[in-house]
């Protein structure tokens, strides 16, 4: 820089120090310090609370003092002194000066030629410099004052040497709170923050009183540490000197007790700071998200707004994050429309919480046209919208997304990459992620850990154990993530016994199982019915603490209904104390799936009063209940919240209208449901063709069939079941032996047990028993109940006693214990009157020990269905059952 010359005795130079072009020989003081620089502390006692709730610091003894480390090469400084200077003239650093030597200097113009160095060098950082500085001051045995020696202490802060920063700081003789801040600042700068607040107690001891940058920089120090103990105490300091209303320090505060989790004592620090800035404000917000409290985010927005301060886009990032977790669509809107007022639309960050927001609203569609706004979209861009359309079930298009990704020539990182990996587990296309697999090796990403973990679960899930296998086998390092990746692919039928094996590989391993861990070994255990392992399970979820964890207690009752452990199940659902909409439709399901509808009703009841809002799956799940208890009123009422939250064309919700009209006997109003349909799929039409032949309309299930086949649907075996039985209600047995043959021979469907039985019942209610013979033999059908059950039937209803004893004998070797075959021939034997039969028969029932089970029926009282047995009188509500009954009767 050109400039004129030192003027003598008046102005000081201008320095402006360049890293890049200073190079001087070291001057280290104790560098050899370990792994880190540890402040030397004082050798009394701290006596101030804070030490109390520190651990203490060992003291490390410098090898000798900064002093006479300072002598040792204070002797060729001068040498040294006027190369610095010149090197800085000759780069226009500093203004041009003459010789150092021929400058007549007193002691005081010396030193503040001295001051202004020190001052650049702890501006630029350069610690040589300053420790030459320091060297010939030493040398010369001059006395400068307090602010010289501040700045000597903050070149060494600044300069990274602790030690001697700490040792001149002993050696000063007044240390005031600039002195004190800048060495515990530098401390916590470089991640010592125990060792700062330690010296700032000792600071406190020495009688310095902290001024707000002091305070700053202890807060941040505990914001590091997050010992609820050392906040409390520091908050208590800052109340006794009075910057308790301070902006700054309050903001510090109210980040502090936020990072704490104590959102109560962070609301009530930000209350009574004296000038609330968009910081502490930010602080607040900050503070609720991480304890996931988002409407009280979205509260403090509004009232945010309403003050017009001028907030930024950390404001609308924390807000964006808020309306995406709940949901909140016109909040997201709202939030984008300031974005794009402010200008910070296409900010990289803010982009990516719009795309997000817009995801979780469901609305992918309106991300992928604010991602067609942006001009040259960076990787972030593309992989958010590449997970938005995964997470919305659009994993074809996020497929899309990538190819055109790639032809723009913007390389994949490792969020990508797994996002789209993801997709490809969604739609189960194991090639596409060996595809993508190649490209992680194409790109060096093959060792990321999520990357791994991705493709171990993309190959587990889609049947590729083997690759799954390779995969995590050549992680270097495995994570309890990766466990969990291995453990989801052992979840059908075939693998499932896997699960446990792994999961006592993955505790030997030393590896502490977490709640996905626990999710997967216990779907593990439902598959494959061991309810054993599966106890052992809870015992470890009782041991670790996660009982109250709803996705887990969801994950146990799962596990208890499908091993038909009932009553454990009612006591995980009982002691769960947060039970989400998942849980509520878990729960629901499997009282469904175990033939208990009243108790399924019930907690649809249960879940509306607790708020939840149901979705498809759950309204679906609810109107099977419907069906299985025919309760049409309910059914009526469920029909009527699917019309009101606009899912009435949900092909899920269609299918299980339809089935619990055709249940209840209404299948008119099941028909209309079915023809209102635009999109019919395979299950639809199952449904209403079941519904029609259980209607006894044969005419028309094989109408309906007719038609579901000129549309192009195929058939599978649940149609099959529907057909034949509308062709025994209607005693059609060519028409029935015609589409028995058929599912093999055109269609590639290999008959069941039940398509079997559907044959037997054909002919039996034909009365054609001869025939029935031959086709059981034929096919080798001697050994199923449920053929000789169907016989028993049609044997009663025909009169048939000889094939009705062969029946009933057949049936006491393959089932001894159920009591409705024994009932069946009984009154078989006294529709003949053949009453000598009969006792015979209540005498071998009685000889094994079977009982007739009581009949068992429901009303619906109070909006609750109540299941209730013949002679049973305990019953909660047999009062208004038997009122009902007595009303009926009349």
């Amino acid at each position: 820089m050109n400039g004129n010359a030192f003027k003598k005795g008046s102005e000081k130079p201008i320095i402006q120090f360049s890293l890049s072009l200073l190079f001087f020989g070291s001057m280290d003081c104790n560098r050899s310090l370990g792994t880190s620089f540890l402040c030397r502390l004082s050798r009394k006692p701290c006596s101030v609370s804070f030490a109390t709730a520190i651990a203490a610091i060992p003291y490390v003894k410098p090898s000798s003092s900064l002093s006479d480390s300072m002598e040792k090469s204070a002797a060729c400084f001068d040498g040294r002194f006027q190369n610095i200077l010149k090197k800085l003239s000759n780069h226009n650093i500093l203004k041009p000066v003459p010789s150092i030597a021929n400058v007549n200097l007193d002691s005081n113009k010396r030193l503040g030629l001295y001051s202004e160095v020190l001052r650049s060098c702890a501006l630029k950082r350069c610690l040589n410099e300053g420790k030459a500085v320091h060297g010939q001051v030493i040398k010369n045995g001059m006395d400068p004052d307090s602010h010289f020696w501040r700045l000597v202490v903050e070149v060494y802060v600044k300069g990274g040497s602790l030690q001697c920063a700490r040792q001149v700081l002993d050696e000063m003789r007044e240390r005031d709170v600039v002195s004190w801040t800048a060495l515990v600042e530098g401390l916590i700068d470089k991640g010592y923050s125990r060792d700062g607040i330690r010296l700032y107690s000792e600071m406190r001891k020495d009688g310095v009183r902290p001024n707000e940058q002091t305070l700053m920089s202890v807060l941040k120090g505990c914001s590091e540490c997050l010992e609820l103990d050392i906040v409390s105490q520091l908050h208590a300091e800052v109340i006794k000197i009075g910057f308790f209303s301070d902006m700054f320090v309050g903001s510090a505060l109210v980040d502090l007790y936020s990072k704490c989790g104590e959102m109560e004592l962070a609301s009530m620090v930000f209350f009574y700071i004296s000038e609330k800035s968009v910081a502490s404000w930010n602080a607040l917000l900050d503070g609720y998200a991480q304890i996931g409290d988002w409407e009280e985010i979205l509260k403090l927005f509004s009232a945010i707004s309403k003050l017009e301060l001028k907030y930024g886009k950390f404001t609308l990032l924390t807000v964006l994050k808020s309306c995406a977790r709940l949901g909140n669509l016109r909040g997201g809107q709202a939030v984008h429309a300031l974005a794009t007022k402010m200008g910070s639309e296409l900010d990289k960050f803010l982009i990516c919480c719009i795309l997000n927001m817009y995801s979780k609203c469901g609305l992918p569609d309106y991300a992928l046209k604010v991602f067609e706004r942006i001009k040259n979209p960076k990787i972030v861009a593309w992989s958010t919208m590449i997970n938005c359309l995964d997470q919305q079930g659009q994993s074809q298009e996020a497929t899309e997304m990538f190819c055109l990704m790639r032809r723009t020539d913007v390389t994949p990182n490792e969020y990508t990459l797994t996002s789209i990996i993801s997709a490809a587990t969604s739609l189960g296309n194991w090639k596409y992620g060996e595809s993508i697999h190649a490209c992680a090796y194409k790109y060096g990403l093959k060792s990321d850990n999520f990357i791994s973990s991705a493709l171990v679960t993309m190959y587990m899930k889609t049947g590729c154990v083997h690759n799954g296998w390779q995969v995590f086998n050549t992680m270097n390092v495995r994570d309890i993530a990766s466990w969990n990746a291995l453990l989801s692919g052992f979840h059908d039928d075939k693998t499932s016994d896997q699960g446990p094996r792994i999961f006592k590989e993955l505790l030997v391993g030393g590896f502490k199982p977490d709640i996905y861990t626990f999710i997967s070994i216990l779907k593990s255990c439902s598959n494959i019915l061991d309810v054993d392992f599966g106890k052992q399970i809870h015992a470890h979820i009782i041991k670790d603490g996660l009982c109250s964890n709803s996705s887990i207690g969801t994950a146990l009752i799962d596990m208890y209904f499908k091993c038909y452990y009932l009553e454990d199940a009612d006591i995980i659902l009982n002691e769960l104390t947060e039970r989400d909409l998942l849980t509520w439709t878990v729960i629901i399901s499997s009282y469904v799936q175990t033939n208990q509808g009243e108790k399924a009703v019930k907690c649809f009841s249960q879940l509306q009063r607790e708020g939840l809002k149901p979705n498809a799956y759950t309204l679906s799940c609810c109107l099977s209940g419907c069906s299985s208890l025919a309760l049409l009123d309910s059914g009526r009422q469920l029909h009527s919240m699917v019309i009101k939250s606009g899912l009435s064309s949900n092909v899920y919700i269609a299918t299980a209208l339809v089935d619990m009209y055709g249940q209840c006997r209404h299948i008119e109003d099941a028909e209309a449901i079915f023809k209102s349909m635009t999109y019919r799929n395979a299950v639809l039409w199952n449904t209403i063709i079941c519904g029609y032949s259980l209607n006894g309309q044969g005419k028309e299930a094989l109408e309906a069939f007719r038609i579901m086949l000129d549309e192009g649907v195929l058939p599978d075996e649940i149609t099959f079941i529907g057909v034949l039985s509308a062709c025994s209600h209607m005693g059609l047995i060519e028409e029935g032996e015609k589409h028995f043959n058929s599912m093999s021979k055109d269609y590639g469907i290999t008959p069941s047990i039940e398509h079997y039985a559907c044959m037997v019942n054909i002919l039996s209610r034909a009365g054609k028993f001869s025939e029935v013979q031959s086709f059981v033999e034929k096919w080798e059908l001697t050994q199923n109940a449920l053929i000789w059950e169907t016989i028993l039937w049609a044997s009663k209803m025909h009169g048939n006693v000889e094939v009705g004893e062969r029946a009933a004998e057949k049936l006491f070797e393959l089932e001894t214990d159920i009591d409705y075959n024994y009932v069946m021939l009984s009154h078989i034997f006294a529709a003949k009157g053949r009453w000598d039969d009969v006792v015979k028969v209540r005498t071998l029932m009685s000889n094994l020990g079977i009982t007739k089970e009581p009949a068992c029926s429901w009303l619906v009282i109070d909006a609750q269905a109540h299941k209730f047995f013949a002679h049973d009188m305990s019953h909660p509500k047999i009062k208004e059952i038997c009122l009902y009954l007595e009303g009926m009767a009349r």
